[in-house]
């Protein structure tokens, strides 16, 4: 008898369980997609594919059905993904066909047309504005700017191909700085098209996706191609380089810094790469009379450049003292500081809170009457960072804004917040060069920086128009 009270307990507590559960989810939106009806899910924190499933009573398989970028990443916390809610849908279909019964031929091609708007939509997501003569779709897109002149000039194809994040409903801050890189591209072609040459521009949204890339390599899109400017990882860097390699088309990187550019004779790479900005420093060094303190971090938070800068001050011969940052933090760094030179304190980490971290203490140091200086690998001279010294990668041009900003105003029909660092400056100034490079010009003066192309042995080129300065 007592077995089967406990028996009822259990069967009782389950559906008590599975109730509460079906009563949950239908708290979740539901809508309607392709004639299917969904659930709206916000993906909880720590919680994966198959726990969804599970939860929605639903396989993985149509999850991903209707959800296809999670084929290629996996959920975000945060995002919104559809599930089937596995009931025929009734209601709308009712509720709908009144309606449509009397307008019946102007509704079909409403219902064609609905989900390229709302790609759209979700591609640019009120982030960039586009001139009106520019309806674009950034994945698979063909533009060609528009004009009024003959059909008769030179036609220059290029391609774009950046992850723009366009199938993900809720994008990164990083999809938005690739978004604005491509205002500063747009923007180029736009000055740079006259009388005698026009321009085409091939878009691609390039995700994380090697995948994306060797389709691409293997089409027959890009024949026509003469330049390529993009790309960010290095797995799709290096299938791209293969490809322009063997039909001699210019590959521009944007934001890598890949020290290993002989096998890559195609490639052009605007960053200056980790051994360029060590040696520069160095030399920096040498020229002082000084007291280095190397401060160091977690092997996790130390960057490659921090590494990159071990090895050459090896090299070069120069002396330093080692310190932990704990030792900094808790005041007793003391220990190993000179009180007779200038100390040069070493940060071998780019983290801005270790930087904002350091501060108080240092201003501390500095009222005991060392004389300090702190120099950290830090990107951009004009991002506004309250500390002693900062050591930075600077893009000087002598060029103005001001015509920049202006045209900028008027082809957008927005002011341009002003952010530091300016990705729309380096996508016109990258955009213009690779135009130049076409024309055989290996330097390009531009409104952020200006780049000059060197090649490295008979590999690929290297821009050493960025200045490396320490000085404020």
């Amino acid at each position: 008898m007592r077995n089967k009270l406990v028996i009822v307990f259990v069967l009782c507590a389950l559906s008590l369980c599975t109730s509460l559960v079906a009563q949950e989810l239908l708290n979740w939106p539901i809508d309607t997609v392709k004639g299917e009806e969904v659930y709206r899910y916000k993906v909880e924190k720590s919680i994966g594919l198959y726990r969804v499933g599970v939860n929605f009573n639903v396989t993985q398989a149509d999850i991903i059905r209707l959800n296809p970028q999670l084929n290629e990443r996996g959920l975000h916390y945060g995002e919104i993904i559809l599930i089937p809610t596995g009931r025929p849908v009734v209601k709308p279909s009712k509720v709908e066909q009144p309606k449509a019964e009397e307008p019946k031929k102007v509704e079909e091609p409403k219902k064609v047309e609905e989900p390229k708007v709302e790609e759209v939509q979700i591609v640019r997501s009120d982030t960039v504005i586009l001139p009106p003569d520019c309806v674009i779709e950034v994945s698979d897109t063909i533009i060609a700017l528009p004009d009024t002149s003959t059909d008769n000039r030179e036609l220059i194809e290029l391609a774009l191909m950046l992850p723009f994040e366009s199938k993900h409903t809720k994008r990164s801050n990083n999809a938005d700085r690739m978004l604005e890189f491509y205002q500063g591209v747009l923007l180029a072609l736009k000055d740079m098209q006259n009388d005698s040459v026009r321009f085409r521009l091939r878009v691609y949204d390039t995700e994380r996706s090697e995948r994306r890339v060797i389709a691409l390599c293997d089409s027959t899109e890009l024949d026509n191609v003469k330049g390529v400017l993009g790309l960010v990882y290095p797995i799709q860097i290096e299938r791209m380089a293969t490809w322009c390699a063997d039909r001699r088309v210019p590959l521009i990187l944007p934001f890598s810094s890949d020290d290993r550019m002989e096998d890559k004779p195609y490639v052009l790479q605007f960053n200056s790469n980790d051994q360029q900005q060590a040696d520069s420093l160095c030399a920096w060094i040498e020229q002082r009379d000084v007291h280095c303190v190397a401060v160091e971090v977690r092997e996790a938070d130390m960057t490659n450049y921090a590494r990159t800068m071990r090895k050459r001050m090896q090299a070069h011969r120069i002396r330093y003292s080692a310190m932990p940052l704990r030792d900094l933090i808790n005041d007793t760094a003391d220990y190993v500081l000179d009180r007779e030179k200038e100390n040069i304190i070493l940060l071998h980490s780019d983290r801005y809170q270790h930087i904002r971290m350091l501060i108080p203490h240092l201003e501390k140091l500095q009222s005991d009457g060392y004389r300090i200086r702190i120099i950290s690998q830090y990107s951009w001279l004009k991002e506004e960072l309250d500390i002693p010294q900062v050591y930075t990668s600077l893009f000087t041009s002598e060029a103005s804004r001001d015509d920049y900003e202006s045209q900028w105003g008027t082809y957008f029909n927005t002011e341009h917040v002003s952010v530091t660092p300016r990705y729309d400056l380096l996508g016109y100034d990258l955009t213009q060069t690779l135009v130049a490079w076409l024309r055989g010009e290996k330097e390009h003066k531009g409104v952020q920086s200006n780049i000059r192309w060197e090649q490295a042995g008979e590999g690929g080129w290297q821009n050493c128009g960025i200045k490396v300065q320490v000085e404020k």
